[in-house]
């Protein structure tokens, strides 16, 4: 989507895809420290069913929030905190481009 010449990036929309939901980001709590967890143990933590489990998991992957790595048959998770940065890099030049600080001119979209 395109304001006056401002664009969101793809890091920065699926970023806020991602993280639409209070589910997933619940799930991402569980990820603080480095954690690599699986699908399984996520879904007991967070007491959902694996499919669903499997889906927020996959939707937080590609939005660039999560990392997966596997092994032999188990895929392990974990935060990725470059695309996780460049993401929120990104949606803060949006908005300082769209909606400046007080003392800055604006740009035309708020």
């Amino acid at each position: 989507m395109t304001m006056d010449g401002i664009e969101l990036s793809d890091a920065a929309r699926g970023f806020l895809k991602a993280m639409a939901s209070e589910t997933r980001q619940q799930i991402m709590e569980l990820f603080v420290g480095g954690v690599e967890l699986t699908v399984n143990e996520v879904a007991e933590r967070m007491s959902l069913a694996q499919s669903a489990t499997s889906t927020h998991l996959a939707t937080l992957r590609d939005g660039g929030v999560l990392a997966s790595r596997r092994e032999w048959k188990t895929v392990y998770y974990r935060a990725d905190s470059a695309r996780i940065s460049k993401a929120l890099s990104d949606l803060q030049a949006t908005l300082n481009a769209c909606c400046p600080p007080d003392d800055a001119p604006a740009a035309g979209c708020c």
